[in-house]
């Protein structure tokens, strides 16, 4: 006979705790990778910004003035991932119990490593692919508001996209062929995504005297961070919620608490 324990999920208090921890740990690690690997960059192109606006004693006012030199700049990375980092965990934690009827899926672990991976997706990599991040030396002060404004609409369309194409991969009979399923769940995200990249505008101001190879070894190791935070906290939010629930429980438990994930019909006999 199955065993028939009640998987009690966890409130929304332990998870949001949870995700906070992985945010925290994710932000740190995120931190140190971009010290490493960005902050050499940034270095070069601010060199490269000086070299072009000041010279002699210009360049000394201008240091001068600087109210956070670059060494405080480089301990403060830490405290600005780290807090970005326990932000995101939070609302990852907060959208996983929001969505967590909708994801389909009796093991924790993997529905939130899904959902983190979805976030990473819509939210970094659509952004990224238009407008990618730019060192100190390249773009134009005057188009800052634009060009945050049209970022951030892409992030939401990013995310848009994402859940089209889960709605698309779901449209398809559960009994038919993968390739149809993955097929219309890259169909919908595809198509929100190009919709986006047409109707947003586009910004092209880095100097024709920029070094190409700085420019896209800043990129990516902008690219490279976001990665590692949003890797780091789905791995690490991951493991907390699957270590939360009792293998039995997940193999044979009582699945009443979840009507909803399948439609009255359960996933698995």
């Amino acid at each position: 006979m199955p065993l028939t324990t009640t998987h009690n999920p966890p409130t929304f208090a332990t998870v949001l705790l949870r995700g906070l921890l992985a945010g925290l740990v994710a932000g740190l690690l995120a931190g140190a990778f971009g010290y490493l690997v960005g902050e050499p960059r940034i270095d070069a192109a601010i060199a490269i910004e000086e070299a072009a606006t000041h010279t002699g004693p210009v360049a000394d006012d201008h240091h001068a003035d600087e109210l956070v030199g670059r060494d405080g700049q480089r301990a403060g990375l830490f405290l600005a991932t780290g807090l970005f980092g326990t932000a995101m965990g939070g609302l990852l934690a907060t959208a996983y119990v929001l969505l967590r009827r909708r994801l389909r899926g009796t093991d924790d672990g993997r529905s939130a490593l899904l959902l983190a991976g979805g976030t990473l997706l819509g939210a970094v990599l659509v952004p990224f692919l238009k407008y990618p991040a730019n060192p100190p030396a390249v773009g134009d002060p005057d188009t800052i508001d634009q060009r945050t404004v049209a970022y951030l609409a892409l992030v939401v369309l990013g995310l848009v996209a994402v859940w089209a194409g889960t709605l698309g991969y779901r449209s398809v009979r559960a009994d038919a062929p993968v390739w149809q399923r993955v097929g219309a769940g890259t169909g919908g995200f595809l198509l929100v995504t190009v919709v986006g990249y047409l109707v947003l505008p586009s910004f092209q101001e880095v100097p024709d005297d920029f070094p190409a190879t700085l420019l896209w070894n800043f990129r990516l190791a902008s690219l490279g961070t976001q990665v590692v935070l949003w890797a780091a906290i789905g791995l690490l939010f991951s493991a907390l919620m699957s270590r939360g629930s009792r293998p039995g429980d997940r193999r044979h438990g009582d699945r009443r608490d979840e009507p909803a994930i399948g439609q009255g019909t359960p996933a698995h006999p």
